[in-house]
């Protein structure tokens, strides 16, 4: 496994599912800091929203890496995936964006896949799967 990540971010409106997805990642031990949000607004605000160059308030500890679900109330997962693309280069370089849902639909997996660099994962979370992302992502070669 690649060395810990500074910080993950849940986006899920549903409880349980962030309270698991949150105990797996500590079990796991893959980050040092997890933050849940359980509306996309707000982790949207609190990650890029409020500075001019896409710098919210983590403004000096960007996120490694992203969980959002695609369907809930409000802004839902495609609303954050087209902010986030609208987004400086430079700062999607420096996160992993991965959705992570119950569905497995065509027409929404055609539609994330038009986002550059975003990866597709099904509920639930899985130490498999966790350290397939990993692995594919965050080790340097």
């Amino acid at each position: 496994m690649p060395k810990k990540l500074r910080n993950v971010v849940l986006v899920d409106d549903n409880e349980t599912t962030s309270f698991l997805n949150n105990r797996l990642l500590s079990r796991l031990d893959v980050a040092e800091r997890v933050y849940t949000f359980s509306r996309a607004e707000q982790a949207y605000d609190f990650l890029w929203g409020n500075g001019p160059d896409g710098a919210g308030s983590m403004e000096l500890d960007t996120p490694q890496l992203v969980f959002v679900d695609l369907k809930m109330p409000g802004m839902d997962g495609f609303e954050f995936l087209e902010q986030y693309s609208q987004l400086p280069d430079e700062v999607r370089d420096k996160t992993v964006m991965a959705v992570l849902t119950t569905s497995m639909h065509s027409a929404d997996t055609a539609r994330v896949a038009k986002f550059k660099d975003v990866e597709y994962l099904a509920k639930p979370l899985t130490e498999e799967k966790m350290r397939k992302l990993l692995e594919k992502r965050f080790v340097t070669n």
